[in-house]
């Protein structure tokens, strides 16, 4: 079956509608926005916590409405039906990640654009922001496959937050706890590494790594993701 611009864009501006009305999901996506205004004033802002407002904003706002925009569906017993039309697998999944990753976009923009980072030169940290989103998208999607409500996925999003959202802020304490340890190879901090790497002049060669774990991390939850959708339509 070939790919449905029509059925795409008709999934897309459903959920647009949808997220508009519900004002308790798409207000999660204020949260880096406070972030950014409270690091913007201070005088000296380093790159952490620039690093840091990109993963608040990737784990909350692209995990958080990816997840409660599935579970919402279910919730209104409108995602099986979903899944028995027409649409493919690609333009069902495609067209509600294309809402996601507009509103992460617009956020992680403007919170950059309040704290003053520019994103010229950095192509490294670009392109792992976007091989991040991947994965970000990916686990929401799960996510909102295995909750049944908008309430419970917003429980879900707790570990999610802390894990992969304030990663960066959780490593310090990584020598007095071992297994903070764990938190070296999230997305998040896999960008720092990047950053670090770009400073510091390094080539391809050097950034593979950390391009590595991330790609396998979306990887991982691309296909588990896809695993579970395909269950669903068999359940």
């Amino acid at each position: 079956m070939t790919f449905s611009v029509k059925r795409f864009m008709a999934i897309f501006q459903k959920d647009l509608k949808d997220l508009y009305r519900n004002m308790y999901v798409s207000s999660t996506a204020l949260m880096p926005l406070i972030f950014a205004v409270i690091y913007g004033r201070m005088d000296n802002v380093t790159i952490e916590m620039h690093l840091f407002v990109i993963s608040m904003s990737l784990a909350l706002v692209g995990t958080f409405l990816q997840c409660a925009m599935i579970a919402e569906e279910k919730e209104k017993n409108t995602l099986r039906g979903l899944m028995l039309s027409p649409a493919t697998l690609t333009e069902i999944l495609s067209g509600k990640s294309t809402v996601t990753i507009l509103i992460t976009v617009i956020v992680t923009g403007i919170s950059m654009f309040i704290m003053d980072f520019s994103f010229t030169g950095r192509i490294g940290l670009m392109a792992g922001i976007i091989l991040s989103l991947i994965f970000f998208i990916a686990l929401g999607t799960w996510m909102g496959l295995i909750t049944r409500s908008v309430l419970e996925a917003s429980v879900y999003i707790l570990p999610v937050m802390f894990i992969f959202g304030m990663g960066n802020m959780f490593i310090m304490f990584a020598e007095q706890y071992a297994f903070l340890q764990i938190l070296e190879y999230t997305p998040g901090l896999q960008l720092q590494e990047i950053v670090e790497l770009e400073d510091a002049g390094a080539g391809f060669g050097e950034l593979w790594k950390p391009f590595a774990i991330i790609g396998a991390w979306a990887i991982a939850m691309v296909v588990l993701a896809a695993v579970t959708f395909k269950k669903r339509m068999m359940d």
